[in-house]
C-alpha cells in the first residue's frame, strides 16, 4: 500500500479553491488525470450550479447534501456525466463526500 489515510482525522485537510469559505479537501490520490479527494462541506454550505470536463462521482460518507431537489445522505452514490450541469448544492449540517474526477470514464461507459 502506497499511502494510508484516516478519513476522519484532522490531518492533511486544506482549504479548497473555487468553493465557498470553510470547505476543505483531503487529496487521497492524483495520478493519470484521475483525482480522488475527500470534500468536507461546512454547515450552511451553498454552491451554485456548475459542470466539469470529466466524469465526477460522489459517495456521501457522512452527513447530507441536496442538489436539484434531491437529498443525498450517507451511503448515497452519484455519477455525474462530463459537461453535465449539476447543482446548486446545499448542506445545512455539513457533509463528508468522497469525490472522484475521472477523464477516462466516458458518458456512455456503464462500468
Amino acid at each position: 500500500m502506497k499511502n494510508l489515510f484516516n478519513l476522519f482525522d484532522e490531518a492533511d485537510w486544506k482549504e479548497t479553491e473555487n468553493y465557498p469559505e470553510g470547505t476543505k479537501q483531503k487529496v487521497l490520490s492524483e495520478q493519470n488525470g484521475i483525482k480522488i479527494i475527500l470534500l468536507k462541506l461546512p454547515k450552511d454550505f451553498k454552491m451554485n450550479a456548475h459542470s466539469h470536463m470529466m466524469v465526477e462521482q460522489h459517495f456521501v460518507v457522512k452527513g447530507v447534501y441536496t442538489s436539484e431537489g434531491v437529498t443525498y445522505s450517507a451511503g448515497s452514490y452519484r455519477l455525474i456525466d462530463a459537461h453535465e450541469n449539476h447543482g446548486p448544492f446545499e448542506s445545512k449540517e455539513g457533509a463528508l463526500i468522497l469525490v472522484i474526477w475521472d477523464p477516462s470514464q466516458g458518458t456512455d461507459n456503464n462500468s
